[in-house]
């Protein structure tokens, strides 16, 4: 018994601190919508932030919640992928390439560049690794489940 949880003991912590993330940054987003929810999606430039700042905060919490309960783990992991690589994209490439990319703001630092990115996507690219780890182990399940008309 002290092996087998040895052995899933890295797994249970990436979880835990994946999970906890989305589930805190999630309900930040109803908490604090002026700087992190709707404010911030308004900034950023992204389109219907009202709706879209609700959704991702729902996804965030949802998938969070699944993450950190090993729920359906890596369907879940997998959404919030889809959060975390749209985030990279509209808040740190930005920093990246030191301009706007399209109509995504600009975040203002005294520099810009690889450093720059690498300081501010520290906490995205971890949970981006942490996901892929969670997606690996766990798998994705949904759309996967055998109906009356498949043999076996």
């Amino acid at each position: 018994m002290e092996a087998a949880v040895r052995q899933d003991l890295p797994m249970i912590l990436i979880r835990a601190i994946a999970g906890l993330v989305f589930l805190l940054e999630g309900s930040l987003k109803f908490l604090r919508p002026e700087t992190l929810g709707v404010g911030r999606f308004v900034e950023i430039g992204l389109p219907f932030p009202h709706i879209l700042a609700s959704a991702v905060g729902c996804i965030e919490i949802g998938a969070g919640a699944a993450v950190l309960l090993n729920f359906f783990a890596g369907d879940a992991a997998l959404a919030l992928l889809a959060v975390i690589v749209t985030a990279l994209v509209t808040t740190k490439i930005p920093v990246l390439i030191g301009r706007p990319l399209g109509h995504f703001a600009l975040t203002k630092l005294h520099e810009y560049g690889w450093l720059s990115f690498f300081h501010e996507a520290r906490t995205d690219l971890c949970m981006l690794f942490c996901l892929v780890a969670i997606v690996i182990d766990s798998g994705v399940r949904v759309g996967r489940r055998r109906h009356w008309y498949q043999g076996r």
